[in-house]
């Protein structure tokens, strides 16, 4: 009965230690949201020391990601809003406006009272609206340590004409469907019928011709077990039509579009050509292990189709002189060898054709095709691969990347920015690039940028030691208060040995990696949940020590 008993007390004390921890977490996690509404607020401050407008020519902006990229609904003009950039201490926002002239090739600086705080991963969208117009909705705060963030839900309008910031209205975001009136300035739910997409974030959305809406690809979280999720790469399509029956009504549709379409990735940019075809460029594949996450970056540019429900790989022809059309039998390797040299078939090999599209208005999209050995079909190569390979030009081209800013404007197309990861470092870019639609010849480099010339400072381990001290010591008088009436065990060895800490950690990780995750939100990545995790774990751990030590004098 006596070991019983003392099996019960110290399963008590064990539960009252998990409520006490939870519950410092909490206060901590309250105390850090006062923190960081704090230092948006005080931006704010400094923001509102604008009073007029002010227009400076200055230089390429900075490197950033996650910005926004408009083309200027009347102008031949590009407008960058935003952004963010870490050099590996600190992480940096911005709600700069800048404007750059596309005749000109020069960069403006625009600063103008009342802007909205400090953001990226916004959502932007022009208008032509009463001289032309920028929205910018939601969007994320990150602290400078790249711990904490603060995800907007405001709505702001620019008014391009005027220059002035006017914020609309916010309301709840859920994954639901809404419009929004330009004449009324109402919101209005949509309730649309069938099997819709699952939900999901980083997804293209577009307006199709046809007055439809697609939506394809994307990432989320899904439960595989218990306290344990894993990261899809979406790469289903689906229509959002206005339905028979009624104004105002929509229905759901799952299409299969033919053609060669993106491999599955998120972070990719989109933009509408002139003519309606959607286009996306780059994005990262992440492939996730239990501890580790690396992604593959792209530089390629796909193009959707919506009168034929059809995807292309574009391929840039490159100078007329260095056209070449090759049998997949003879191709060279890497190494110069073709493949039948390696051992390849001698039956007949198929016959791959190059194809020049001219649309409508003119643009010209180049693609290829496999017609068989029987002549009796042509079917797009399977192989997306093949078709980045073949995508030759003389020009210097965009590195990979993701989360770039894209935007079209006389059927050029524009991309600035985004960043891709380079071991433990992450390279964000400032150069900008253009390439005619109309011709797809090759890439133009409007602002150079050299990726190994940025600044990247390793952390300080030092840094983080006496964060943790500093944490350790908030709220410890209330700790000591508490540690008589709960009675722990000065010889547990989860308490007692700082060693053993690991195997503390181990046994109640799901419990720090659940709080971590609602504490930094569903968009982080997996390390950094597993460091804030680490840091919370193990400020309570350094708490419990200290309260022992005052217990047993």
């Amino acid at each position: 009965m006596g070991k019983k008993g003392k099996k019960e007390k110290k399963g008590r004390g064990a539960e009252k230690t998990a409520a006490k921890m939870e519950k410092k977490v909490s206060k901590r996690s309250r105390k850090e949201e006062e923190d960081l509404e704090a230092l948006i607020a005080h931006f704010q401050t400094l923001d509102a020391k604008k009073t007029q407008v002010t227009e400076t020519p200055c230089p390429p902006p900075s490197p950033r990601l996650n910005a926004s990229l408009s083309a200027h609904p009347e102008k031949d003009e590009l407008i960058l809003f935003g952004g963010e950039y870490f050099n590996g201490q600190k992480t940096f926002m911005y709600n700069e406006l800048y404007i750059y002239s596309i005749r000109k090739d020069t960069w403006t600086k625009v600063d103008i009272p009342g802007p909205p705080p400090r953001r990226c991963a916004h959502q932007a969208v022009v208008v032509p609206q009463g001289g032309g117009q920028l929205w910018v909705f939601g969007g994320e705060f990150a602290s400078p340590d790249g711990e904490q963030f603060y995800h907007y839900k405001d709505l702001w309008v620019l008014h391009l004409a005027t220059k002035t910031w006017e914020q609309i209205r916010d309301y709840i975001y859920y994954s639901d469907v809404y419009t929004f009136s330009l004449d009324t300035f109402q919101w209005s739910k949509l309730s649309p019928s069938g099997p819709g997409p699952t939900p999901r974030s980083g997804c293209l959305m577009a307006v199709t011709p046809q007055g439809s809406i697609a939506i394809y690809g994307g990432y989320s979280k899904q439960r595989v077990k218990k306290d344990v999720d894993k990261g899809t790469q979406h790469s289903d399509m689906f229509l959002l039509k206005p339905a028979e029956g009624g104004e105002g009504k929509w229905a759901w549709t799952r299409i299969n579009p033919s053609g060669v379409k993106p491999t599955a990735r998120s972070g990719f940019s989109v933009a509408v050509a002139p003519n309606h075809q959607i286009l996306v460029f780059g994005g990262v594949c992440d492939e996730e292990e239990e501890e580790s996450l690396e992604g593959s970056f792209f530089s390629d540019l796909y193009i959707y189709d919506s009168a034929k429900s059809r995807w292309f790989a574009a391929q840039l022809k490159g100078p007329k002189s260095e056209k070449k059309k090759r049998r997949r039998g003879k191709a060279e390797d890497p190494e110069g060898t073709t493949e039948q040299e390696t051992g390849g078939s001698s039956a007949p090999e198929p016959l791959e054709v190059i194809k020049e599209v001219v649309s409508e208005d003119g643009t010209v999209v180049t693609i290829k095709q496999v017609l068989t050995p029987s002549g009796l079909g042509v079917q797009p190569s399977p192989k997306a691969d093949d078709s980045a390979s073949e995508a030759s030009s003389t020009g210097q081209e965009p590195c990979p990347r993701s989360n770039a800013m894209l935007a079209v404007k006389h059927g050029l197309l524009y991309v600035y920015g985004g960043m891709f990861e380079a071991g433990d470092r992450q390279v964000t870019l400032s150069d900008l690039y253009c390439l005619d639609l109309h011709k797809m010849e090759e890439w133009k480099t409007l602002v150079e940028m050299d990726p190994k010339s940025q600044e990247w400072l390793e952390e300080s381990d030092s840094e983080e030691d006496s964060s943790s001290d500093e944490e350790s010591a908030d709220g410890e008088d209330e700790d000591q208060e508490d540690s008589a009436e709960e009675g722990a065990d000065p010889q547990h060895p989860e308490v007692a040995r700082g060693e053993q800490f690991e195997e503390y950690l181990s046994r109640t990780e799901q419990h720090w990696l659940k709080l971590a995750r609602s504490h930094v939100g569903p968009e982080a990545k997996e390390k950094k949940v597993l460091k804030v995790a680490q840091a919370m774990a193990k400020s309570c751990f350094d708490d419990a020590v200290q309260d022992i030590a005052q217990a047993r004098h």
